[in-house]
C-alpha cells in the first residue's frame, strides 16, 4: 500500500484508509467478529488509517476499532470526531462544538479506544451558534496536551477553514468526495490546496452505489439507513443506475471492478486526497486495496468526470435536516 502525506503539519498515512461506521451502524446488522477481522486484514495490506465517530453507535464504533487494535495500537493511524449532542433520541443530530464538549468526548474516545491519544481529531460537523475560533482553541489545547496529535474538520466550508485554520493549523477536512459527489470541487479543494490542508474523502464508492450492485432499495437491509436517503429513492435510483452502469462499462473495459475505478478515480484527483471507503468484509476490503494499483490516466480520469457529471446525479446527498448541518463552498 502506497503512504501519503495529509496535509503539511506531518501526518503521513496509508493512501487509502478503512472507514468503519458501517461495521457498527446504519448500514445493517452489526457483524463484530466481521469488522475485527477487517480491521486485522487491512493491517496485513498496509491500510493503517482508521476513520471512526464517537456518534457512530453511539459509542459502540469506537469500542469495537479499540478492541481490534489492541495490542497494536502503534501500527495504526487513527482519527475520531466530536461534535454531535448525544441524548435519549438516537436520531437526534443537534451540534455541540463547545471547548466543553471537545474536551469531554476526547478523554471518553480515549477510553473507548483503549489509547492515550489519536492521531486526528476532527469536529464532525460545523456548530453555527460556536465561533469555529472556540471550537479550534480548544482543539490546539488538546494537541499540546498530547492527546491528539493533528486537528481536521468534517464537511466545513471555505470560509470557515479559513478561520479556524488561522486559530491553529489544520491538517484535513473530511467531506463527502466521490464521482456523484463532487461538491468539494466547488471553492474547498482549492482552498485546502492552497492552505496546505489535505482532504479525506469519505463515501467514495457512493455508500456502495457505484459499485453497481445496488439496483433497488430491496437489495439493501431492511434496517439500512440508504432506505431513508433521497439518492436511493424510486424515481432518482432509476436515473442514479444508468450513471452507475456506465461506471460498470468503463471498468469493465479497463479490466478492474467498478469499486476499484471509483476509488482510482479519487487517488487520481491528487496526492493529496486519500479515500477512505467502508467495508466491514475482509474479502471487499483486498478488493478495495487493489485499486491504489490502478493509475488512471488524465483522458480517463476526464472521461469519468464526463461521465458522472455533478449536475447528472439526482437526489441529495442527505435528508433535509442532515443537508442543513453542511456548510457549502
Amino acid at each position: 500500500m502506497d503512504r501519503r502525506k495529509l496535509g503539511s503539519q506531518g501526518l503521513e498515512v496509508s493512501a487509502e484508509g478503512l472507514g468503519c461506521m458501517g461495521m457498527t451502524w446504519v448500514y445493517g446488522p452489526a457483524d463484530e467478529d466481521a469488522g475485527i477481522a477487517t480491521i486485522h486484514r487491512a493491517l496485513e495490506l498496509g491500510i493503517t488509517f482508521l476513520d471512526t465517530a464517537e456518534v457512530y453507535g453511539p459509542y459502540t464504533n469506537e469500542q469495537l476499532v479499540g478492541r481490534a487494535i489492541a495490542g497494536r495500537r502503534d501500527k495504526f493511524e487513527l482519527a475520531t470526531k466530536f461534535g454531535f449532542r448525544i441524548d435519549d433520541d438516537p436520531t437526534s443530530r443537534a451540534t455541540d462544538g463547545s471547548p466543553e464538549n471537545a474536551r469531554k468526548v476526547i478523554d471518553e474516545s480515549l477510553a473507548r479506544l483503549g489509547t492515550d491519544y489519536v492521531d486526528l481529531y476532527y469536529q464532525h460537523r460545523v456548530d453555527p451558534d460556536v465561533p469555529i475560533e472556540e471550537t479550534v482553541g480548544a482543539m490546539g489545547e488538546l494537541v499540546a496536551a498530547g492527546k491528539v496529535r493533528y486537528i481536521g474538520l468534517s464537511e466545513a466550508g471555505a470560509d470557515t477553514i479559513r478561520r479556524a485554520h488561522a486559530t491553529f493549523p489544520l491538517t484535513a477536512i473530511q467531506s463527502e468526495y466521490s464521482l456523484w459527489t463532487r461538491d468539494p470541487e466547488d471553492g474547498v479543494l482549492a482552498t485546502l490546496r492552497e492552505l496546505g490542508i489535505g482532504l479525506v474523502a469519505y463515501s467514495p464508492l457512493g455508500r456502495g452505489f457505484l459499485t453497481g450492485s445496488i439496483r433497488t432499495v430491496d437489495d439493501l437491509p431492511e434496517d439500512d439507513w440508504r432506505r431513508t436517503n433521497p439518492r436511493f429513492q424510486q424515481e432518482a435510483l432509476a436515473e442514479n443506475i444508468k450513471l452507475a452502469d456506465v461506471v460498470s462499462e468503463i471498468a469493465a473495459r479497463r479490466g478492474v471492478t467498478p469499486a476499484q475505478l471509483a476509488i482510482a478515480w479519487a487517488l487520481a484527483k491528487g496526492e493529496d486526497i486519500v479515500p477512505i471507503p467502508g467495508t466491514k468484509s475482509p474479502k471487499r476490503l483486498e478488493e478495495n486495496a487493489a485499486a491504489v494499483d490502478v493509475k488512471l490516466s488524465a483522458a480517463e480520469v476526464e472521461e469519468l468526470d464526463t461521465a458522472v457529471s455533478p449536475g447528472s446525479v439526482r437526489g441529495d446527498r442527505y435528508g433535509e435536516g442532515m443537508m442543513e448541518l453542511l456548510e457549502k463552498s
